[in-house]
């Protein structure tokens, strides 16, 4: 069965606003045959008559008020349905789902999240835990808007990625162990390691980085998880190799950060799809900007 309309149930409630069919015609600005066409329309979908006229005077009959209650809640929740798809699209209010490591949630995104309550209290950035390749599949699919992946990266098909930082990636070392001031790989070699897994990006680099000078170590864990990672380097169990995130100081007295020798960098990119994007996604990705290096 056709659903009534929208427009046919504002007419009603005009009318019965004004009193008039000829006011509400006015007001609509509609012929005054097409506003009594509105209401022949509703009153034969629904049975009965809406509207009794006596002595000049236009109002509603008992099954015209109860239609009147709901047209009145409909006409409201459309107009607000409208209006915050109207701000969404004026980018003031939106959601915008983004991936990255724990590192970067950790210690980079909450500077960009800063930006954003000041700038665009509207926007509710929904962050996940995921890895690279992890963010550019949920780019690709369109059920994540923005990605902060490791680089390089294959995009693939519909993403697009961008470079975004560059950060040094440090020696943490157990500050008993007394380091030099830069460390090379085959001093680090020859002590225990904790490095993240074989599947990660940082686990690449840092791989070819000891295979540049003819190592390939053996590390005693391999984790993902940065801040665990600390707390074992902190516990003496082994030295590490992680980026430096940020501008946060190294708060734990019993790690010592150093430079490596050669020196080695993480880069970090953006992903989101190619073409038009939401306006809350490119406040989000202009707040992420402000972090670049």
């Amino acid at each position: 069965m056709r659903e009534i309309s929208l427009d046919r149930l504002r007419t009603l409630v005009v009318i019965a606003d004004l009193g008039s069919f000829a006011e509400a015609a006015r007001q609509l600005n509609l012929a005054p045959p097409t506003i009594s066409l509105h209401i022949a329309d509703l009153e034969a979908r629904i049975g009965a008559p809406l509207l009794s006229r006596t002595r000049g005077q236009v109002r509603p009959t008992a099954v015209g008020e109860t239609l009147l209650l709901r047209a009145r809640r409909l006409l409201a929740d459309a107009g607000q349905a409208l209006d915050d798809v109207r701000r969404q699209v004026a980018g003031r209010v939106g959601r915008v789902r983004l991936g990255a490591s724990t590192g970067a949630i950790a210690h980079l995104l909450p500077r960009a999240l800063e930006v954003l309550r000041v700038q665009h209290p509207g926007i509710d950035v929904q962050v996940q835990v995921l890895t690279s390749q992890e963010s550019l599949t949920r780019v690709r699919e369109g059920s994540l808007d923005i990605g902060l992946v490791a680089l390089p990266q294959v995009a693939g098909k519909g993403v697009l990625v961008r470079p975004w930082r560059r950060d040094p990636i440090l020696a943490h070392v157990p500050a008993d162990w007394r380091p030099p001031a830069r460390i090379t790989a085959a001093w680090l070699a020859s002590r225990a390691l904790i490095l993240n897994d074989s599947g990660t990006q940082l686990s690449r680099v840092t791989s070819e980085w000891f295979a540049a000078a003819g190592l390939y170590p053996e590390p005693r864990i391999e984790l993902n998880y940065n801040d665990a990672i600390k707390s074992l380097v902190g516990a003496g169990y082994g030295a590490t190799l992680l980026p430096q995130e940020g501008e946060a100081p190294e708060l734990d007295p019993r790690i010592v950060r150093r430079p490596l020798r050669p020196g080695l960098w993480r880069q970090l990119g953006i992903a989101c799809r190619v073409g038009e994007l939401e306006r809350a996604t490119g406040h989000v990705l202009e707040a992420l900007a402000g972090l670049r290096q």
